[in-house]
């Protein structure tokens, strides 16, 4: 790997960062794998409700958050990345994964298939995106960090460059406020985007349990997209949250909750 350890920071090549929430059981545990710009932090209320009946773990993705940075932002390495975590955790997981960690979820059942009981992609398919996400990192890059003093002081900021209230604290969460700089490696972001918003052309399929889960005003799984799912998760089911965006776990929490649930219980 290609490290690059940011100045002031405390990022190690090694495994990724893990939350852990509740002990072991005689379920599988649980693994949680964020999107783009989030962190294992930001599933803290959802994971800690699993943690019922399942050991749950957060992970933050390579440049993100407490994990390392590197200059490497593809999926096949995002997947290995999480097959090392399961590997340490007793060798199978069910997975949960959010937009970019929801294609990395798939592309670790497509390569590293034995390590996963069952797969959940929330509110992503395993095609290529034509819009892009490179707006936020300017946004953040534009921020003013010696004028930051709290969290508010950066929100404050973002909406005067045009970031939606949700997603200042969202982003906001990402901030270090006393080193005055982002836990986002927003230049390996920036030049690996079009990898992060493609998918692998891979052959080969997983034929475990997949739930594709929606939000149900959300455009980032299209009807179109059934035909390609299906030929890589031939067992794949789909479910919407009515009401939902793509940032179904946050808008609307209680019933990601109880859908991932029953699924896994199933």
């Amino acid at each position: 790997m290609g490290l690059v350890v940011p100045c002031g920071g405390e990022y190690h090549e090694g495994m990724l960062n893990t939350i852990i929430h509740g002990d072991p059981t005689n379920q599988p545990p649980l693994l949680i794998a964020h999107g783009l710009y989030g962190s294992a932090r930001n599933w803290g209320v959802i994971a800690r409700r699993l943690s019922d009946e399942r050991q749950v773990i957060a992970v933050d993705m390579r440049n993100h958050a407490y994990s390392f940075w590197d200059d490497q932002h593809g999926y096949p390495q995002l997947a290995e990345d999480l097959a090392e975590v399961i590997s340490s955790i007793g060798g199978v997981a069910d997975v949960v994964g959010h937009s970019m960690g929801g294609k990395a979820a798939m592309m670790l059942a497509l390569e590293h298939g034995k390590l996963v009981r069952k797969l959940v992609v929330a509110d992503i398919a395993p095609v290529a995106y034509s819009h892009s996400q490179i707006q936020f990192v300017e946004a953040m890059r534009a921020v003013d960090m010696s004028r930051v003093h709290r969290r508010s002081d950066a929100e404050v900021q973002l909406a005067d460059l045009g970031v939606e209230k949700a997603l200042q604290s969202f982003f906001t969460q990402s901030l270090d406020v006393e080193g005055g700089r982002w836990r986002l490696n927003l230049d390996v972001l920036a030049s690996e985007m079009p990898t992060i918003m493609g998918f692998p052309e891979i052959d080969g399929s997983w034929n475990g349990t997949a739930l594709f889960l929606s939000g149900g005003v959300s455009d980032y799984v299209l009807p179109e997209h059934r035909d390609r799912i299906r030929a890589r998760f031939p067992a794949a089911r789909f479910a919407k949250i009515p009401g939902a965006g793509h940032w179904l776990h946050a808008e609307k929490p209680r019933e990601f909750e109880a859908a991932v649930r029953t699924f896994l219980n199933a």
